[in-house]
């Protein structure tokens, strides 16, 4: 369905979260080092319950390796500092939705790959500074899915 791309993931609960929305909607998640917690650890487990077993789960190295991994997909990023809301974004099968580390965010020689139209943001209420990771993934993801009818995931 969707490729989710967690860019150097720091907190282990938030990814947990995320294998388990993964294996519910579909999507195949990608995790790029350096991880902040050992994928196998406790908490991470915990929050995922046993739908690691339920999802595609793929680590690289770097955000290159990843992206050779999904030739054809398109990339979408999502950050504060985005130039669209992501629901007025047209989502397809198969592309790519690419979030930040939780404390900083995507770098800028992250976000500058990605096509100006493509950069996407939540909306927030006037100073605050954003949204917790997994939830932010979660939103995305059911706006993907919903745009292209709930269809069944392969």
């Amino acid at each position: 369905m969707f490729h989710v791309v967690l860019f150097q993931p720091e907190i282990p609960p938030n990814t947990g979260n995320v294998i388990r929305l993964c294996a519910n909607s579909g999507c195949t998640l990608h995790l790029i080092r350096p991880l902040g917690f050992d994928i196998e650890g406790n908490a991470v487990r915990r929050a995922g319950l046993d739908y690691d077993e339920l999802a595609q789960v793929r680590v690289h190295v770097s955000l290159d390796a990843c992206l050779s991994d999904l030739p054809g997909a398109r990339v979408f990023c999502v950050e504060t500092g985005g130039t669209r809301i992501y629901s007025e974004a047209a989502f397809e099968a198969g592309d790519a939705l690419v979030f930040g580390p939780e404390t900083r965010g995507l770098p800028a020689t992250v976000m500058d790959r990605i096509p100006v139209e493509r950069r996407l943001y939540i909306p927030m209420r006037p100073g605050n500074r954003s949204i917790n990771l997994s939830n932010s993934v979660a939103l995305v993801v059911y706006e993907a899915w919903r745009q292209c009818g709930f269809t069944a995931a392969g």
